[in-house]
């Protein structure tokens, strides 16, 4: 689970680290006065959305008195912002956070990173701050310094300081960013964070550290354990679908194909996508029904598909073993004729009662292909399709 960055500030200022005094503001009106109560007389307007590169989209404006923080927000609020992680359609813009202004004098990186391939959590810090650390890491990789945590131990201070002494900072910025860091890592393993980053950590001209920027990613496994955590949700930044598939108990994702796909294991899922998109269409979801679900649930997770109005042909591939055959047909058989179904839809079952799940399609009276193997149902729906990408 992400949240926004006026989210994760408030989070990292619980925990002891230096980030900006600001306000959230929804209105123009609220914008104006969250920076009235402010100190200084430069603001900064950031729009909260999940995705970054906001200020190169025009989502983040430097203001030097009242009236800029107005006419910003004013831009900013009810924006469609288009940036390298939203999208061509950009994510549409409910709020933004006032800040006061910040004397910049360098820009650094820090994060805090679940290691999966370690099992352990790493830091890594960088002076080359306010960049995409991918585009550091492609070009500049000498630039990025990592430690990883021993498992049960904490970040000892010998860490942090060969992290930050390799940033250039001095004896006193050292201590600071000591400090952060040792917070940064015990937030994250108390909220079951798997990534905390901050870019850009700012160096103030008097040579203070300070977070601008923040941005937390969270296990979602984990925040049945962490209540305050899952209620910082912000349901308009999940597609509708997408929530409807979770209150169900579905795991849903919403693509950019034309092929609605439904499968048992995220395994097969993943692999049906893939041979959808090499027969030459494309999925327009990813939703795994999992071994558990009953004819109700199946026939729910029907509906979600055929509500994306993106969806050309459906594409049904069980493997039944806990989930019987005859489940899945029965699920889809009433869920084709509640919201009747004009979609072609193709059929690949095998396992556990399959021979009952075949019989109850053929005596549905629905129009459906049948396929004997993955590639041969991927295939079908292309045909129909037409080999539309």
């Amino acid at each position: 689970m992400n949240v926004h960055e006026y989210q994760a500030k408030e989070l990292m200022a619980q925990f002891g680290v230096p980030v900006p005094k600001g306000g959230l503001a929804q209105t123009t009106e609220e914008a104006v006065d969250v920076a009235r109560g402010l100190s200084g007389d430069v603001f900064v307007v950031k729009a909260q959305i999940h995705a970054g590169g906001r200020g190169k989209g025009g989502g983040v404006k430097v203001c030097r008195n009242l009236d800029e923080v107005k006419n910003a927000a004013a831009s900013i609020l009810g924006m469609h912002l288009v940036t390298h992680q939203t999208g061509p359609d950009g994510k549409l813009v409910h709020k933004v956070w006032v800040e006061e202004g910040t004397d910049i004098a360098r820009e650094l990186y820090v994060a805090v990173v679940l290691d999966r391939g370690a099992e352990r959590l790493a830091v890594m810090a960088s002076p080359s701050g306010g960049m995409d650390i991918e585009k550091v890491a492609e070009e500049t990789p000498e630039l990025i310094f990592f430690s990883r945590m021993e498992p049960g131990q904490p970040l000892w201070d010998f860490q942090c300081r060969q992290l930050l002494f390799g940033c250039g900072l001095d004896a006193g910025q050292v201590r600071q960013g000591t400090k952060m860091l040792q917070a940064l890592v015990t937030m994250a393993m108390a909220k079951d964070a798997t990534l905390v980053e901050i870019n850009p950590l700012a160096i103030t001209g008097e040579g203070n550290l300070i977070a601008l920027d923040g941005k937390i990613n969270f296990d979602d496994s984990a925040l049945r354990r962490n209540p305050d955590i899952a209620e910082l949700k912000d349901p308009t930044e999940t597609d509708p679908l997408e929530l409807q598939a979770t209150e169900l108990g579905l795991n849903y994702i919403r693509l950019d194909g034309n092929v609605g796909t439904m499968v048992n294991g995220a395994g097969l899922a993943m692999a049906t996508m893939d041979v959808v998109n090499m027969a030459g269409a494309r999925a327009a979801n990813f939703l795994d029904v999992g071994g558990g679900a009953n004819e109700e649930m199946i026939g729910k997770g029907f509906e979600i598909i055929l509500t994306d109005p993106n969806v050309q042909a459906i594409l049904i591939n069980i493997f039944g073993g806990i989930l019987r055959c005859d489940v899945l047909a029965g699920g889809v058989v009433s869920a084709a004729k509640k919201i009747d179904l004009k979609v072609p839809l193709v059929v690949r079952l095998e396992g556990t009662n399959v021979a009952e799940g075949r019989k109850i399609l053929e005596e549905s009276g629905l129009a459906f292909e049948v396929a004997a193997s993955m590639s041969e149902a991927a295939a079908k729906v292309a045909a129909v399709l037409g080999g539309q990408k």
